[in-house]
């Protein structure tokens, strides 16, 4: 069976947890510290007066607290580094299948973060200890019955009745804490939304209406929760009842024994001490029943997710791209679509050579785009980057070569030298180099502090322009060799096209391959060739003059008619 990385951590852990288990034994043994100490003093220190017993026997007992104390804390201790390292060695793992699970389009994307963060939270927390202590109850019970059955029956019945409690608060407040869970996603979720679309929901007046959404998710969460808030309380504050008065009832038969001379009164006290560490596991399962059950799904769903097929197996690291890209009868189909959005989509483009990508809307270029980039893969059919299918490619190798302008630029909140060194170790040297060859060094000079300007979450603080040029800058670090761009110029003034074409020659010149995805005519002076595409289907592909004479309708060796601001799909149209 293959192992993933779940289960090879998991694994890891297991001595550690083992050799808390090994601590929580000898904690449990000196938890009967109390009670030998009660029943020495009780039936030997007052019988004989002895001061010198009375001593001894204190400073034993405080002496076994204290090594039980520092055992505790080690317990303690090294169940929280080992939550703390199961969640860094996965976390990279999981964020990985994260961003695989939303490339694929599955459900479970975000909340494998949410439940790798459970199962840390229920190794280092309490609920842990307590699963180590539970073993420890049929023990101390059998302690109480060895004083006297009596003794033994009131013990047992307590903690029946107190385990069934449990029970019954797992039962009334599970299905009720799901729903509110559920809810709660839904609402922070349609948060989420509005944070991302701030501007489109305050121009169009959807404030009210997101509102709306938010509050009926909120107000479903909130009324489950507190539907089960109040069962549990109720359950609760019987156990408590039921607690104090096993107390009051456990003293009352020792008493009652003690007047019958069938045990002493050391034992009385012995018992009642006993009993409550028999009921702490029990008491405190009510109270961490839950995260005991979310850490127990957490799992599943974790296992459920690395069980599936990795969006990119591991391959062998292979040396950094030189630039030939092979696109070999390409077609693509969205998972559970019968309808491709791309026909058998075949052509070349060599080191050196720009290509741009024109056509109507929908045609499939921006598809077309990500399956070049390797972030979908094709249903059938192979993209090659130096005779290597790029969805094979270890993503930090590919990416050591490529450059990827997305149509919809998206960076990360932090600083301007953060974004354009893509969050890596690039140097000063690389990041200005990029920054010039995108031609915003100078834009970038002039903001509030240069390369340490914060832009906020997803470039709030800047333009379209501005957004589009840094992200332009990010794709051209370290010089790639291989560049996609889709409609890099759609936010662009004439300043910003310019510093674009000039970005392309230099990638020409430098021997890279380019690929863009034009919208906008003033792009075209650059490229080698150009790939029509309408409804998926690969019309034309030919050098520029040619295939722009063709789409106009123009012989060879007559001058084209359209002029260079036509728009590129009324053209594609005609």
């Amino acid at each position: 069976m293959r192992q993933t990385a779940l289960d090879r951590g998991l694994r890891a852990c297991r001595p550690a947890i083992l050799c808390a288990a090994g601590f929580s034994l000898v904690v449990n043994l000196l938890y009967l510290t109390g009670s030998l100490y009660m029943m020495q003093v009780y039936d030997r220190v007052l019988g004989s007066q002895s001061i010198e017993t009375l001593a001894l026997l204190t400073l034993m007992a405080l002496a076994a607290l204290g090594v039980m104390a520092m055992i505790d804390y080690a317990r303690a201790r090294l169940a929280t580094g080992v939550g703390l390292w199961l969640e860094q060695h996965l976390g990279r793992p999981v964020l990985e299948r994260v961003i695989g699970d939303t490339i694929a389009g599955r459900e479970y994307r975000s909340e494998a973060m949410g439940d790798l963060a459970s199962l840390r939270g229920f190794i280092s927390g309490p609920a842990l200890i307590m699963l180590f202590d539970a073993p420890w109850v049929p023990i101390y019970l059998a302690l109480v019955y060895l004083l006297h059955p009596v003794l033994g029956h009131v013990a047992l019945g307590g903690s029946l009745l107190l385990l069934a409690l449990a029970v019954a608060n797992d039962r009334l407040t599970q299905a009720l804490f799901g729903r509110a869970a559920t809810a709660a996603l839904a609402a922070r979720r349609v948060v989420e939304q509005g944070i991302r679309n701030a501007e489109v929901i305050d121009a169009l007046g959807m404030t009210g209406a997101l509102g709306q959404r938010w509050l009926s998710a909120a107000r479903t969460a909130a009324e489950n929760q507190d539907s089960a808030a109040i069962r549990g309380s109720l359950l609760v504050g019987l156990s408590k009842f039921i607690r104090q008065g096993l107390q009051i009832a456990i003293l009352g038969a020792g008493a009652w024994l003690v007047i019958r001379h069938e045990v002493t009164s050391g034992a009385m006290i012995a018992a009642s001490i006993t009993m409550g560490r028999a009921l702490a596991p029990v008491e405190q399962a009510m109270s961490m029943w839950k995260s005991v059950a979310q850490a127990l799904q957490a799992r599943r769903r974790l296992e459920a997710s690395f069980a599936r097929p990795e969006v990119r197996p591991g391959t062998m690291p292979l040396p950094a791209p030189r630039g030939s890209l092979s696109v070999e009868n390409v077609c693509y189909a969205l998972p559970g679509s019968s309808r491709p959005l791309l026909k058998g989509v075949t052509f070349r483009v060599e080191p050196g050579e720009a290509v741009a990508v024109i056509g109507p809307s929908a045609a499939g270029k921006s598809v077309l785009a990500r399956l070049l980039v390797g972030v979908k893969a094709p249903s059938s059919g192979v993209v090659r980057l130096d005779g290597a299918d790029v969805s094979t490619w270890g993503r930090e190798d590919l990416a050591r070569g490529i450059g990827y302008l997305p149509q919809d630029v998206e960076l990360l909140a932090g600083t301007v030298r953060d974004n354009i060194a893509r969050w890596g170790d690039a140097s000063p040297a690389e990041i200005v180099e990029a920054a010039r060859m995108a031609g915003v060094h100078e834009m970038i000079l002039g903001l509030g502090k240069g390369y340490e300007t914060q832009i906020g979450e997803g470039g709030t603080h800047l333009s379209g322009g501005q957004r589009q040029r840094l992200a332009l800058a990010r794709a051209l670090l370290r010089r790639p060799r291989f560049v996609v761009m889709d409609e890099p110029n759609a936010n662009l003034d004439a300043e910003g096209e310019e510093s674009l074409n000039a970005a392309i020659a230099g990638l020409k010149e430098s021997g890279a391959s380019v690929v863009v995805i034009a919208h906008r005519p003033a792009v075209l002076a650059r490229v080698d060739k150009v790939l029509v595409l309408r409804a998926g289907v690969m019309e034309a592909f030919g050098p520029r003059g040619e295939v722009l004479r063709r789409m106009n309708g123009v012989q060879p060796g007559a001058r084209p008619s359209v002029q260079p601001t036509q728009p590129i799909q009324a053209r594609a149209r005609t």
